[in-house]
């Protein structure tokens, strides 16, 4: 070990610049880890803290989370008279886009039945739940908004009673919870200029289609957009009771699609996040063999440098061991180095990164293993070379 210090200490700056190169790489890798597993984290956050059994959602259609799905607002009752349904709550979910907190922000609103409905946040890290059927809501932090806030959704104010931590949606959008008539409201309701314009427009196509001006006011509801819709049912299944037969039943007699949490979660992964897991792991091996591979080459250079302080070496008798533990030491030097910046630098990286990242603790052993076997085959080359070095080129033959 003492050779390969000293060779260190000769060409430190080399070494330094090395570390840091390779260190930003691995940051990358490692961030990257947690990207990869935040966005499993995020597709699924909602499916794995919503408490329900079954999700039935509209026919041919594969879940709200997943695809879009409308239901008729009074389905949950015949869901709820379903044999071995304990209880089924109306769900609205959809992405909205407002100005929240000075900036334009997108988010998720969840609309859920708060007496008693299912659906509806979990745990609350600031504040409480919505107790008021209309314009009390839940958000996430990442919206920055704390309990007492107020925010103009449609043609009213909200106040902000309570604030979650980390509830988002397969996008990393944050989640805001409102009754469910305040979310079918938002959805549906513009400001009133906004309705104003509508609704002047709307007079004017029915007027040139001939109407009078009184029969086109009484036709005008007609034309206007309703909330009487929502995107599934949720439902929890009583004691004893088959997921599977009570599945059934909903199919063939009331003609929904229905998935249990499971289902719901296997689409999630087998569909929208597949592809972009696929992308975000080629990138992470990308990124660990070009690693590697700056090591090899820089070991190499640095043995090329020191070939005839090699040759001096094999020419007083040293065996080949030496030599190859010289050139491997160094190897794993830059590789556990650079490691151990570049895990500092992703625990910097994270309290301001703009999506989830979600780090195992096996994963990151797993690159640790790599980047270690990969500095063990980097230095391969350089020893291959250093071994094929004559003893007489010390004496400049």
């Amino acid at each position: 070990m003492d050779l390969a210090v000293k060779d260190i200490r000769r060409h430190v700056g080399k070494f330094l610049a090395t570390i840091a190169g390779v260190a930003m790489l691995l940051a990358i890798v490692l961030v990257m880890n947690g990207i990869y597993q935040g966005n499993i984290a995020d597709g699924v956050w909602l499916i794995d803290n919503t408490a329900t059994d079954l999700w039935v959602v509209e026919r041919g259609r594969g879940g709200p989370i997943n695809e879009s799905s409308r239901m008729p607002a009074d389905s949950y009752r015949s869901v709820a008279a379903t044999p071995g349904v304990a209880r089924a709550s109306p769900l609205v979910l959809y992405t909205a886009q407002r100005e929240i907190a000075g900036t334009s922000q997108q988010f998720t609103i969840v609309g859920y039945d708060v007496f008693g409905g299912l659906g509806g946040p979990g745990r609350i890290a600031r504040g409480r739940g919505i107790e008021a059927p209309h314009h009390e809501m839940v958000a996430d932090r990442k919206l920055g908004l704390a309990p007492g806030d107020r925010v103009a959704l449609a043609t009213h104010d909200y106040t902000v009673v309570g604030v979650t931590e980390g509830a988002v949606d397969a996008a990393g959008n944050p989640l805001v919870y409102l009754s469910l008539p305040d979310a079918q409201e938002v959805q549906f309701q513009q400001d009133n200029r906004a309705l104003e314009a509508a609704r002047a427009a709307n007079l004017k196509r029915l007027e040139r289609a001939g109407y009078a001006p009184a029969q086109a006011e009484r036709l005008l509801p007609l034309l206007s957009a309703g909330g009487d819709t929502i995107n599934a049912v949720l439902v929890t299944l009583e004691p004893g009771a088959d997921p599977s037969a009570v599945a059934a039943h909903v199919r063939d007699w009331l003609y929904f699609n229905v998935f249990t949490t499971g289902e719901e979660r296997s689409l999630m992964l087998e569909g929208r996040l597949r592809r972009m897991s696929a992308v975000l792991g080629l990138f992470r091996g990308l990124l660990v063999v070009v690693s590697i591979v700056i090591i090899a080459l820089i070991v190499y250079v640095l043995t090329i440098e020191k070939i005839k302080s090699i040759a001096t070496l094999k020419l007083i008798g040293a065996p080949n061991s030496v030599i190859v533990r010289l050139i491997m030491e160094q190897s794993l030097a830059l590789t556990l180095a650079s490691f151990a910046v570049a895990y500092v630098l992703r625990e910097a990286i994270v309290p301001g990164f703009p999506r989830t990242l979600h780090f195992l603790a096996s994963e990151t052993a797993a690159t640790f293993a790599v980047m270690l076997g990969g500095g063990v085959v980097a230095s391969l080359m350089a020893i291959w070379h250093a071994l094929r070095t004559p003893p007489q080129l010390a004496l400049g033959g």
